[in-house]
Formats: C-alpha cells, sequence, structure tokens
C-alpha cells in the first residue's frame, strides 16, 4: 500500500470518499486536471481542514446556499491573516454544504508556487496561480472560483488596518461580464486574528523576494471565524467605459463590507 493510500485509509470516512467523488470534475485518467487538482489529495486535505473548520476556529458560514449550484461563478471575499486560511475556510463551507456541494478553485498569490513542494500541494487542492488567464478558462469550464482582490495587500495588512479594505482591481469585473459569472460576495471576520502582525519588515522581504515578511507571533491563533455570504449579482456584458467597471467594483466592495460589519456584530469575543 502507497503511503498516500495508507494516510487516505486511515484519514477519510466512506461517506467522505463517497461525498467528494459525487462532486463531478473534469479530471483525467490519471486522476488529475490540467491545472493539477487531484481528487484524492482533496479527500486528505477536506479531512483535515475539517478538524480546523470545526474545532479550531469554530468557523460560523451564512449564506453559503446563496453560491448556486452550476455555472460560472466568482467568490469575491476580503483577504487578511498572512496565511490563506480565509481561502481555505471558504472552500471547505461550499464542498461541505448539505445541499449541491461545489469544491471551488482558489486564486493563490504568485509567490506560493514559489516554495517548495507547496505549489503542487496547494494545486492538488484546487488552488491555481492568481492569473487573469487561468481564471478565464476556470469561468469558461463553469468553474467556481474563489478571488481576492485585494491581493497581497489585503494578506500582509498589519493588524491595525484590520477589516479596512484595499484597493480593488478592475480585473474580476471584466471576467465576471465576459464569461457571464455570478459575484458572491463574502466577508470573512476572524481571520485577522489568526496572525496579527505589527509590522511588515520590508528589507527582509526584499532580500528573500517576497512581498512582505510579517513581524508577527509563529503561531497561529484560535480565532472564531465568521463567514457571511451575501446575496448574489450580476452584471450585464457591454460597452461601457472603465469608469463604469470602477463603479461596479465599488457595489461589489460595498457588498462585501456589509457582510464584514455583520460578522463584526455577530461576534461576541475573539476566540
Amino acid at each position: 500500500m502507497s503511503l498516500t493510500s495508507r494516510i487516505k485509509s486511515l484519514l477519510v470516512a466512506p461517506a467522505l470518499d463517497e461525498q467528494i467523488n459525487k462532486i463531478r470534475k473534469p479530471i483525467g485518467s490519471l486522476g488529475y486536471d490540467p491545472w493539477g487538482y487531484n481528487n484524492e489529495s482533496v479527500k486528505i486535505g477536506f479531512s483535515l481542514v475539517r478538524l480546523l473548520y470545526d474545532r479550531y476556529f469554530r468557523v460560523e458560514a451564512h449564506g453559503v446556499d446563496k453560491i448556486p449550484e452550476k455555472g460560472p461563478v466568482l467568490i469575491i471575499a476580503n483577504h487578511s491573516g498572512q496565511l490563506p486560511i480565509d481561502g481555505v475556510l471558504i472552500g471547505y463551507a461550499l464542498a461541505s454544504r448539505e445541499e449541491k456541494p461545489r469544491i471551488p478553485r482558489a486564486m493563490i498569490e504568485r509567490f506560493f508556487p514559489t516554495v517548495p513542494y507547496l505549489g503542487n500541494l496547494l494545486n492538488e487542492f484546487g488552488a491555481v496561480l492568481g492569473d487573469p488567464t487561468n481564471c478565464a478558462k476556470m469561468l469558461a469550464n463553469d468553474e467556481a472560483v474563489i478571488v481576492f482582490p485585494e491581493g497581497v495587500r489585503g494578506s500582509g495588512k498589519l493588524y491595525q488596518d484590520r477589516y479596512q479594505l484595499k484597493r480593488f482591481g478592475n480585473g474580476f469585473m471584466h471576467l465576471a461580464m465576459k464569461y457571464k459569472a455570478t459575484i458572491v460576495p463574502v466577508g470573512v471576520v476572524g481571520c485577522e486574528e489568526t496572525i496579527p502582525a505589527i509590522a511588515n519588515i520590508k528589507p527582509l522581504a526584499n532580500m528573500l523576494g517576497v512581498p512582505y515578511v510579517p513581524l508577527a507571533l509563529p503561531a497561529v491563533l484560535p480565532a472564531k471565524v465568521y463567514l457571511n455570504f451575501g446575496d448574489p449579482l450580476f452584471f450585464e456584458d457591454g460597452e461601457i467605459s472603465e469608469e463604469e467597471v470602477t463603479e461596479r467594483v465599488e457595489q461589489v466592495k460595498a457588498a462585501i463590507n456589509e457582510q464584514i460589519d455583520k460578522g463584526l456584530s455577530e461576534r461576541k469575543r475573539l476566540f
């Protein structure tokens, strides 16, 4: 028995194995899709994330049923916490919902694939390099895609700037319009407190060739996380100016802020 098979037998319950198999993905005969997604790896990852989701971060997810069961979807959320914990929890919430679960794809920052082994592992779990071409191909394939328009501006923000949305790019809106994708805004509350950073050591970041090196505790704190999914938004394609595209982006940004405020009002304590 291979190491992967042995790990799977220990971690993956038969019910979970059956559930993931029911979520159809266009994988080839070797078990991978063109971007490296692998069903068997997802099952193992799903089992591990479930413990974090239920017991460590004690996630409360509201409105995940608002994500359409099929067709191209852009799940647009605020980004935070130094590590892509928010994307992992959003993905688990959608993949584990009782009615019509989906395994979304996540757009990740460019420096993650440069980390040995991590890039391949993230690909197997469904993550893809955050490139407009990749995102376009995913939407053309009717995938649900998690996108953080703040990018590293969001994930590397300092604790003093928590829950303050950074600038959004317009790229996701152009893709949503072109591929007729539904946009679902998501407010994430709690991940800002998992790895609170008080400073960014820029000289060291430049030397290492990474976007940021946070000055933070070398631990992931068990902050309680709230995921609030807003009402779906749809924007017709057409000949409009870039200023009008920006207005639409601001509409999505406002919807995310509304969900963040909802999560903050629901929160009674940090941990």
